[in-house]
């Protein structure tokens, strides 16, 4: 019976021919194997075919175990691969150095036919994971960019606004995870723009009562858009979509919170937002000078802003400028 070619493909290095069969016989029917008997044929193989992972020998001739998996965690073709090493040597201080050389995994021969087969599943697992999680931070990113293209955006305002909310999230007591995933979710805070029509959303002079109703309603948008989420980075994105335009002083929208009633994130992003987009140019207007674009956020303090955020956000204003220097518009 054909096996299919999408199974998990992994590479086993050993230089004894009896346990790279005894790894055959355990993995074969579950996976698709490559087998190498020295370091250096190890590392050419992991370059070529890109395994999803790795059991590696410790005891070697040559290059041992450890060199190989620091070669392969040097190499930025194959640093992500997870290593496991299967080895007799059973001593705490070699399994603590086969961790510091980069492995995931440490088991001890004789081998278990179920433990091996029960670690490679969990690691295989986790590698599946990780690029689920990367596979949904980019559709995040690219649904942020959708809509700032279709306001005439070149897409870097969404990238500098997001480092801004994380420079400012990190000041204001976030920790660095927390950090890290409103860096992520900024990004959608104006989603809910592509459900607002063109011939108000491009519109180049003022809108009327009636228009203004309507682009307020993005927020909303967006927020369904992105769905409701018990938590992670996208019940995040939702907040701050549907909250990135409450004002501090009650007379934001969509619902007019009032100071700390309004999400600490939403507060964040409302100052991130809004000073990119002063300090940007834009098909209506040149961009303000930064020393303009302060001024108005202090005179804004305990109106349209946190008073104590912004005092946060101009005791950053290096990192606020490294980041305008790495992402300045062409």
């Amino acid at each position: 019976m054909t096996q299919p070619n999408n199974r998990p493909l992994i590479l086993a290095v050993d230089d004894e021919a009896s346990n790279l069969q005894l790894l055959r016989q355990i993995l074969q029917d579950h996976y698709r194997l490559l087998f190498a008997k020295d370091g250096a044929r190890a590392l050419e193989l992991a370059r070529q075919e890109h395994p999803d992972l790795v059991l590696l020998d410790v005891m070697m001739p040559g290059m041992s175990g450890y060199e190989v998996c620091a070669s392969l965690k040097a190499n930025p073709e194959t640093a992500a691969i997870p290593v496991i090493f299967v080895t007799a040597l059973t001593d705490t201080a070699d399994e603590l150095e086969g961790f510091e050389a980069g492995a995931v995994d440490y088991i001890t021969k004789p081998v278990s036919p179920p433990i091996v087969r029960a670690r490679v599943r969990t690691h295989l697992s986790l590698v599946r994971m990780e690029e689920l999680r990367a596979t949904r931070l980019e559709i995040v990113q690219r649904l942020g960019l959708a809509a700032e293209y279709k306001d005439n955006e070149t897409g870097l305002h969404v990238i500098r606004m997001s480092h801004f909310s994380r420079i400012l999230g990190i000041a204001a007591g976030l920790t660095e995870a927390e950090a890290d995933d409103l860096l992520h979710a900024a990004p959608m805070h104006d989603v809910g723009k592509i459900g607002i029509p063109d011939r108000i959303l491009q519109k180049p002079g003022p809108l009327d009562p009636d228009e203004w109703k309507i682009m307020q309603s993005h927020v909303t948008i967006g927020a369904e858009i992105i769905g409701e989420h018990e938590g992670g980075m996208l019940a995040l994105a939702a907040q701050i979509a549907l909250t990135h335009h409450e004002k501090y002083d009650g007379s934001g929208y969509p619902h007019g919170l009032r100071g700390n009633d309004i999400p600490l994130v939403g507060r964040i992003v409302a100052i991130a937002d809004v000073f990119d987009a002063l300090t940007s140019v834009r098909p209506y207007k040149k961009a303000w000078s930064e020393q303009e674009a302060l001024d108005l956020l202090r005179e804004q303090k305990g109106r349209h802003f946190d008073p104590a955020l912004v005092d946060l956000f101009l005791e950053q204003m290096d990192a606020v400028r490294a980041v305008q220097q790495r992402w300045a518009e062409a």
